[in-house]
Order: structure tokens, then sequence, then C-alpha cells
């Protein structure tokens, strides 16, 4: 690799898409400070994902790097399926450390970076090599709230709150989960829009000042999603990404394909309210547009209490039932939800003070 190249290791929990959506953004930020950055990203999460913000400086190496909740849905996880899967990923076996940690020093990276997957922290380990964890959550802290059920979970906990501790340096991104007060602490974390509001709605095809409400489960496929209840007399438009797979009106409803070509960011900024699960990287890009949120809290998961209370502490949000959502009934809820007003942000986006701390880390002796 040529010496004006600088290689940094990132490791990503595949566990949705909100941990690769902040790490691409973080990444895209790092590339404005250093431009020679070229990432090596270790992760089962596809390629097009880091492709939209970072396009031609990365190589994805495919690798199991974590297990995270295993999920028959966006709203669902499965925890006998999870601890099994644990057991068998769990104790990591040395020599795939090793192998890691000997492509990690190939590779030339400078620096290792792990949103959540800890198995990076020990290939840096293993290789000597600086390690920075980047969260807003971390594993042993999730499945703690299920020890009272599934107590098999606790040597899992114990063996990841030992891993996250080898961590050199550590961030941490809003809303967090559980404070660590020797690390620093950044805004939420989105990836970039690139194009304007009007030129989205234009090629798609909507009025410019139509209200336009867009339906988001963070990348996941909306499964059993009963489009006959969406149907509305009046000027609200529906965007439903994963509805179809080509670009398809249906009355109000507007039907795209999974992923399209127009990335969740720039489908996001084109509309006047968002309604979908609380999760990690929807709510950073609603946050920072300064929407309303008609949000649904998964019962379950132990983020989404954290996530609903900074929904309702610093953004305008209404709770959705999942009941409601399923039956389609909290169309009621549009006017109050679209009646709420929009929020302009003073503050940067976290991917910008969250890239400055890793140039700081590549090059300690720099001011940024």
């Amino acid at each position: 690799m040529p010496s004006h190249i600088l290689p940094i290791a990132y490791f990503i929990t595949p566990h949705g898409f909100g941990h690769a959506a902040r790490s691409a953004a973080v990444m895209q930020a790092l590339l404005d400070l250093q431009p020679d950055s070229f990432f090596h990203i270790y992760t089962t999460v596809p390629a097009w994902l880091f492709d939209d913000s970072i396009p031609s400086r990365f190589q994805i190496h495919p690798f199991e790097t974590d297990v995270g909740l295993v999920q028959n849905g966006p709203m669902d996880e499965d925890l006998p399926a999870t601890l099994d899967r644990l057991e068998r990923f769990l104790p990591i076996q040395p020599e795939i450390v090793q192998q890691l940690s000997r492509d990690l020093l190939q590779l030339g990276c400078r620096l290792v970076v792990c949103d959540i997957a800890s198995l990076g922290i020990l290939a840096a380990r293993a290789a000597g090599l600086p390690c920075a964890l980047i969260e807003n959550f971390t594993w042993d802290w999730i499945y703690a709230a299920y020890l009272h059920d599934y107590p098999a979970f606790q040597p899992h906990i114990e063996t990841f709150r030992e891993t996250f501790s080898m961590a050199g340096y550590h961030l941490q991104c809003e809303p967090l989960c559980s404070r660590d007060e020797q690390a620093p602490v950044v805004p939420p974390v989105s990836r970039r829009v690139k194009t304007r509001r009007e030129d989205v709605r234009q090629r798609l095809g909507i009025p410019a000042a139509a209200p336009v409400v867009l339906l988001s489960m963070g990348g996941v496929p909306m499964k059993d999603l009963n489009l006959d209840s969406l149907h509305l007399s009046g000027d609200v438009t529906l965007l439903v990404p994963g509805g179809s797979s080509r670009v398809e009106h249906q009355d109000n409803l507007l039907l795209l394909p999974w992923h399209g070509p127009i990335t969740h960011p720039d489908l996001l900024n084109a509309c006047d309210a968002v309604v979908g699960k609380t999760g990690y990287s929807t709510l950073a890009e609603v946050y920072h547009a300064g929407i309303p949120y008609g949000y649904l809290s998964r019962p379950r998961f132990r983020e989404s209490p954290v996530l609903a209370d900074f929904i309702q502490r610093r953004m305008h949000g209404i709770e959705i039932p999942l009941g409601s959502f399923h039956d389609g009934s909290w169309i009621e809820l549009l006017p109050q939800l679209l009646d709420l007003p929009r929020i302009s942000r003073q503050e940067p986006n976290g991917s910008l003070p969250a890239a400055a701390w890793l140039s700081s880390l590549l090059y300690p002796t720099c001011i940024i």
C-alpha cells in the first residue's frame, strides 16, 4: 500500500444498520480532516451502506464480528436464538484473534475503531495497535436487562464487560445509555444530507408544499405492513421505503425500493415528519433535521426507553403504540404530529467532534 495512504481498521456490529450508519458518518467526517484515510471495515453489513458515504475509500472484510441480538423482525428479538449464537461465538478462539492481528499489521493499520464489536478490541490488543471504542451502549449493558428470565446471559455479560474495558480510548454518543465519566461525549451522530430537499421532492414527483411523512424501520424492510390502512384522503404523502421493488404511486402512498438511489438521510430531509421505530441512526437523522418523530418503542429492548426519553426531552415527537401501528389507526395521529414545530439545531453533527477525536489519536501532537 502506498505510503500516503492512512489505513484505519473499523470493526462494526451487524446488529441492525444503526451502528454501521453511525460509523459511516464518522468515517466521512474523518476523511475531511485526514483525506488520505482508507478504511478496512470488518463486518457483515452490506457494502452499499458505506458506498453511500465514503465511496472508493474503503474495503469490506466480511467477518462475523459480533452476535448482538437475533431478531425476528425490526421490533422483536429472539433471546433463545441469541443465547445459542453467543454460545457458539464465545469464547473467541485465540487463533481467530491472532489471524486478525496479523491482517491488521500486514494492512499497515494505524488505528482500530470499534462500534461495539468487541472482537476488534482483542485483535488490536494482540497487534499492539491503539483501539478506540465508540458507543451509546455496550452489549453487557443490553444483556443485563434479560438476566431475570435468561440467567445464561451472565457469563457473556462478564466476558463483554472485561473486553470493552480493554479499549485504550472510549467515546460516547448521545443519546447514551450508561455514562462513563472518563469518556468524552458527542451529540447524536448521523450521516450527511447530500441532496437538497426540493431536488428530492422533484425527483419523486412530490409537490414542493405538500406535507410528507416518512415511514422508516431504519433500513429494515417493513414486512406485513398493511398498506390498505394507509390510504388517506387529503394532501399528505406517505413515503414507504421497502413498499415496492420500484418507485410506485398509489393514491397518497409513494412506495419505494428498500435500497434505492436516494439515501435515507436525503429522504428524511425531504419530509415534514417521520414515523418509525426508535433506533439510533433514525433518531440522529431526525434530530439534526429538526422534524417531528412519531416513534415506536421496542418493549423488551433496553435502549428503547433511553431513546424515547431523549425524544421527549430534546425533540418533538409522539409515541405511537405498536398495536396502533400494526392496525393502521396511528394515521389519526398524523395531524397532531404534523402540527409540531421544527427545531433549528445550532450544535454540530456529532460526527465532526468524533472525527476530530479520532484524528487526535492518529496525530497526538496536532491541535484540532
